[in-house]
């Protein structure tokens, strides 16, 4: 942080002899200050005593990119190319990708969960055979639920209802204006059990567009494909919905039920056509030609909602003082390769400065306050086991964040267990460290402000609950690569036991399996794959991440929220 001596000098016009002499006064008066801020804020340079540690994670980061890109290549085709082929040249329909280009406003859109369906024990079903994901429409953050036709037809899995569910949570939560494009099949009906009669199945995406649209959150629909069974709901229970002409239709039962129960035969667009819902039965308000005009159509409704935030935009920030790809090296391969966090901190926060909260005390928890792209945010850092003071601080700060309305960011990488106490006093000191949890763990639960969660490590037990686990409802959690997600961590437990071992009492080989399974369970692919976050992003892509979360979040302070109200009825 360098004054300019030149634009000072130049502004009190001295003369060129006070200048020479007033210089080296400066640039002392610079290196004092400088030297102020290093005391105050984090130096981020990473000591030599870390070096090698800091290596070792870098190998394993980049390993663990590589994978990541190669699933990313894999989500991003579908349901792969002759599926492709198919919808687009047979069936005459934009792939669902292209279909966004059209929608969005042309300017990064944060994809939510891409990973979500692979490997599951139902096979592989890429991004669940959905888009979700939030980005801008005629300046508005908007959610987006976008099925994909060529996954499975577009046949909806439970993995699929969940991460529809999850979007409309988020859209709930952050008071978004949601958008579906629907082109489905209807429910797989071989796993009819896991989708259709629990709470937190499909019917749960119905009841949460009226919570929506009588919390006055608009919604509207674009039916660009089939709209089967319990799919044909979505449209109809939208505020204002646009049909495409011969490749939209929207019944409860297809053509091919017709047949088997009249044996009568009809077209689709007899059935349920664009022809049909936009002057027989209103079930559409809008009719489009073509896909182009429908997406042009539903920025005209979004422009006309009367919902433009008028958001002042963040257009002058300091950028971090270190390079966001040191962070890959940052990232911890195992616990015993953490580094002090405030390494990470100073190559996420505005020009690397954090404004420590009781710093000499707790120090396993770091708390403080920092911008990141002009947005003011509060932080809770792990940098060790959470003690019964770490904790006490931790409530503390939460608390301060909550009354002032500051939005919370926690950096989870939660130490694994520690052993059973051996004495009396350390059960004493594991009591006052369970109470000092409770407490910190009901402020995260009660605090009113938006939270996002970032697990840069481990993610074990009871400590994630206190650091704004999944369970405790943030705004947005995603994880890194090298993230851990499991209730104990496999590295951290011995799975053979000494011979003569008193407590052995299983056998050796169900215990190597365990470990297997918990190691394979735990990775942050196997967590994506089935929806326990948001995503999993790339470590230099945090800074950037974290900054749209928290635009998103902020459209929400410029909205007139009034009562909730009855929800808009078609009919």
């Amino acid at each position: 942080m360098m004054w300019n001596t030149v634009t000072l000098c130049s502004l009190g016009r001295l003369p060129h002899s006070a200048t020479a002499l007033l210089l080296p006064r400066l640039q002392t008066f610079s290196r004092v200050l400088e030297r102020k801020y290093k005391d105050l804020y984090h130096d981020g340079d990473i000591p030599s005593v870390y070096r090698h540690v800091f290596e070792e994670n870098l190998r394993n980061s980049e390993a663990l990119i590589k994978r990541y890109s190669e699933l990313l290549e894999t989500v991003s085709k579908g349901g792969g190319e002759n599926a492709i082929l198919r919808h687009t040249q047979r069936n005459k329909k934009l792939f669902v990708r292209d279909r966004l280009k059209l929608l969005l406003d042309d300017e990064p859109f944060l994809e939510l969960s891409p990973l979500a369906g692979l490997s599951m024990p139902y096979g592989d079903v890429p991004a669940a055979g959905c888009l979700t994901g939030i980005g801008k429409i005629c300046g508005v953050w908007c959610v987006f639920i976008a099925n994909d036709a060529t996954v499975k037809g577009g046949t909806i899995y439970p993995i699929g209802v969940k991460k529809q569910l999850r979007a409309q949570e988020i859209a709930m939560q952050n008071r978004l204006l949601s958008v579906y494009l629907v082109d489905s099949g209807g429910a797989f009906l071989p796993l009819q059990s896991e989708l259709f009669p629990d709470k937190s199945h499909g019917g749960r995406v119905f009841y949460n567009e009226a919570i929506m649209s009588a919390m006055r959150i608009p919604q509207v629909a674009v039916v660009c494909g089939s709209c089967v069974a319990g799919g044909a709901y979505i449209p109809t229970m939208a505020e204002e919905a646009v049909i495409i002409d011969k490749i939209g239709t929207l019944f409860l039962a297809g053509p091919p039920l017709v047949k088997a129960a009249t044996g009568e035969y009809v077209t689709p667009e007899d059935l349920g056509g664009a022809q049909l819902h936009s002057k027989v039965s209103g079930c559409s308000d809008h009719f489009a030609a073509s896909e182009k005009e429908a997406y042009e159509c539903i920025r005209n409704v979004i422009s006309t909602l009367n919902y433009d935030p008028l958001l002042e935009e963040i257009t002058e920030h300091d950028s971090p003082l270190y390079h966001s790809d040191e962070l890959l090296g940052l990232a911890p391969q195992d616990y015993r390769c953490t580094l002090p966090v405030k390494l990470i901190l100073s190559r996420l926060m505005d020009g690397s400065r954090f404004q420590e909260f009781k710093a000499n005390y707790g120090t396993t928890l770091v708390t403080g306050f920092g911008h990141v792209e002009g947005h003011l945010v509060g932080i809770v850092a792990n940098n060790g086991e959470l003690s019964h003071h770490a904790c006490l601080k931790g409530s503390h700060f939460v608390q301060l964040c909550s009354q002032r309305s500051i939005p919370i960011l926690f950096f989870q990488n939660t130490a694994p267990h520690t052993a059973a106490p051996t004495s009396v006093s350390q059960a004493e000191a594991q009591s006052h460290r369970l109470k000092a949890q409770a407490s910190m763990m009901a402020a995260v639960a009660c605090a009113t402000v938006p939270k996002i969660t970032l697990v840069i490590g481990g993610c074990y037990g009871s400590d994630s609950y206190v650091m704004c686990g999944r369970s405790f409802s943030p705004n947005f959690l995603f994880l890194w690569p090298n993230a851990r997600v499991a209730l104990v961590d496999s590295r951290h437990f011995s799975t053979v036991p000494q011979a003569g071992d008193s407590d052995y009492t299983g056998n050796e080989s169900e215990l190597k399996r365990l470990k297997e399974k918990l190691e394979e369970e735990s990775s942050a692919f196997y967590s994506s794959a089935r929806l326990w976050d948001d995503g999993v992003i790339l470590p230099q892509n945090t800074r950037k991440v974290i900054a749209q979360c928290l635009e998103i979040i902020e459209q929400q302070k410029y909205q007139t929220v009034s009562p909730c109200q009855s929800p808009v009825m078609r009919m």
